[in-house]
C-alpha cells in the first residue's frame, strides 16, 4: 500500500512540474528556461533515483514482512507440535502410572496369595501331622483290639464294614462274634 502511494505521491509530483515547467516557459526567457530545464532534469533524476531506491526499500521490507510472516507461521506450527506432544508425553505417563498402580497391585495380591498359600500349606501340613498321628494311634488300637479280641475288620458289599471279634469266649477262642455297621441315607450309622 505503501509502494502505491508513492507512486502516486511522484505521478502527482511529476504533474505538478509539468505544470510549473510550462508556467515558467511562458513567463522567462530561454536561457532561463534552459537553466531551468536541466535543473527539472536533475531534480527529475534525483526523484526518479529516490524512486528507484524507496521502491526497492519497500520491496525489501515486503520481503522482509514474508519472513517474518514464514517465521511465525512456522513458530506457531512448531508450537502446535511442541503441544501435541506433551499431551502424549501427558497420556503416556499416566498410563505408565496406571500400569505401575495395576503392577503394584498385582504384586500384592500375589503376595497374600503366597501367604494364604503358606498359611494353607502350614494347615495341610498340620493336618497330615495330625491324621498320620491319629492313623498311628487307631494302628496301635487295631493292633491291641487284633491281639487282645481278636479284632478282624472286612469291608463287605454296599460300603458296609464287619467287625469279626474272636477270643470273647474262653472256652472257645476262635468262635467269631460278628458286627456289621453301615451308614444309611440320613448318613446316621445303622448296626446288624
Amino acid at each position: 500500500m505503501s509502494n502505491a502511494q508513492t507512486e502516486d505521491e511522484i505521478t502527482l509530483f511529476e504533474r505538478d512540474m509539468k505544470e510549473f515547467w510550462i508556467q515558467f516557459k511562458i513567463s522567462y526567457s530561454t536561457e532561463q528556461i534552459s537553466q531551468t530545464s536541466a535543473l527539472r532534469d536533475l531534480c527529475k533524476e534525483t526523484i526518479e533515483a529516490l524512486s528507484e531506491k524507496w521502491s526497492k526499500k519497500l520491496k525489501e521490507e515486503d520481503l522482509m514482512i514474508d519472513k517474518i510472516q514464514e517465521y511465525n507461521n512456522e513458530i506457531l506450527q512448531q508450537s502446535k507440535y511442541v503441544a501435541e506432544k506433551e499431551d502424549q508425553l501427558t497420556e503416556i505417563k499416566s498410563k505408565l502410572n496406571e500400569e505401575a498402580e495395576q503392577q503394584k497391585n498385582l504384586t500384592d495380591s500375589i503376595q497374600e496369595l503366597k501367604e494364604e498359600l503358606m498359611k494353607k500349606m502350614e494347615i495341610k501340613s498340620s493336618k497330615k501331622e495330625a491324621a498320620k498321628e491319629k492313623v498311628e494311634r487307631v494302628s496301635k488300637i487295631k493292633t491291641l483290639f487284633k491281639e487282645c479280641l481278636g479284632l478282624e475288620m472286612r469291608r463287605i458289599h454296599d460300603e458296609q464294614l464287619q467287625f469279626i471279634f474272636r477270643h470273647i469266649d474262653h472256652k472257645d477262642p476262635d468262635k467269631p462274634y460278628m458286627f456289621t455297621l453301615s451308614i444309611n441315607d440320613q448318613g446316621d450309622y445303622e448296626g446288624m
